[in-house]
């Protein structure tokens, strides 16, 4: 039992970061596309957009399920807690994906009169990145946890860092979406997208930059954890290769024939911030008190779990990897799967 009460959580830690990191870059790039929405007045361009994820932008969001679902399952005790230290944040989010999914599919139908729909569309991916972004930073930056509990208040969330952390997430996502347009596109919405992408990149390394001195000057235990020694040597290849992702962004958006590199290497970009994260704040699951361990849920409730999930899982990545595929090349002006 000893043995299975240690790797169980590091099997649904393992799971729980493969379905936030797909959600974030999968439903990161069609909440792009959205909030580049105001950069492409013209409804031609729009309608290309959102046809390049038509085929995909709901399924995306079954990631989203499986993180949630998933914390709840198999550690519950960090679910208690951050659930009420988030709570606004997430009723928010939650409704503005509800006006975005809406939108996208009542926007073909009440055409021409379709405003309204745009602008749902537009703000409520807004909103759901902004959101993402401040769920992120406020667990990054503390919960306030007393015996095993949230401690803290409603507004706890409600901090310049987390607050930063939002509107960075929302220049991430829409570079995802400039990436993405770049690649899936042809003509005029590929190359404006190519110029977006450009200012978008530079922006996004601000962000990481700042991200990158502010939590180890705010944080002791993130400092100890990257600018100690041996470990200064053992985690120097993430900033190195975070650079070259970054390069490889840049050098992708300045070649005309080149229409893949950019969106994969800004996805290496997004990963390698994730794992970056996730480097600062290992082994909590509640920064800075509650442990993997600590906040696990019984063996044999992770097991019982981890059966069903070890059949849907594939089920799932199988299902993405289809639709992928399929729906593959480029999308031209007039064509669309509403």
């Amino acid at each position: 039992m000893e043995d299975t009460s240690y790797w169980l959580p590091l099997i649904w830690v393992g799971i729980l970061g493969i379905a936030v990191t797909l959600y974030v870059v999968l439903d990161g790039f069609d909440l792009g596309i959205a909030i580049l929405f105001p950069l492409n007045p013209q409804e031609h361009r729009r309608d290309v957009m959102m046809n390049s994820v038509a085929p995909f932008w709901d399924g995306n969001e079954t990631w989203l399920v499986l993180g949630g679902g998933g914390l709840f399952v198999a550690f519950p005790q960090a679910y208690g807690v951050i659930m009420p230290a988030v709570y606004l944040p997430v009723i928010i989010m939650l409704l503005a994906l509800v006006f975005r999914g809406v939108a996208f599919e009542f926007r073909w139908v009440s055409k021409p009169k379709h405003q309204f729909w745009d602008l749902a569309f537009t703000y409520g991916s807004i909103v759901a990145a902004f959101m993402q972004g401040v769920i992120l930073g406020s667990i990054l930056q503390g919960i306030t946890v007393e015996n095993g509990k949230f401690a803290g208040g409603t507004f706890d969330w409600f901090t310049p860092f987390a607050l930063f952390i939002g509107v960075a997430t929302v220049a991430g996502y829409a570079l995802l979406g400039a990436t993405w347009l770049t690649m899936k596109t042809h003509g005029e919405v590929s190359e404006v997208s190519r110029q977006h992408a450009k200012k978008l990149l530079l922006i996004v390394l601000a962000a990481m930059l700042i991200v990158s001195l502010w939590t180890p000057l705010a944080f002791e235990r993130i400092y100890e954890r990257w600018f100690t020694w041996p470990n200064m040597i053992y985690l120097a290849p993430i900033p190195l290769l975070t650079a070259g992702a970054a390069w490889l962004v840049w050098k992708g958006l300045h070649r005309n024939e080149d229409h893949t590199t950019a969106f994969y290497a800004s996805v290496a970009l997004f990963l390698l911030g994730f794992a970056g994260l996730a480097i600062s704040n290992v082994p909590y699951l509640v920064p800075p008190t509650l442990t993997i361990w600590q906040t696990a849920a019984h063996p044999s409730s992770q097991m019982f779990m981890l059966v069903g999930t070890a059949v849907m899982l594939p089920v799932i990545l199988g299902y993405t990897v289809f639709v992928y595929y399929t729906f593959r090349g480029k999308v031209k002006h007039g064509e669309g799967y509403h």
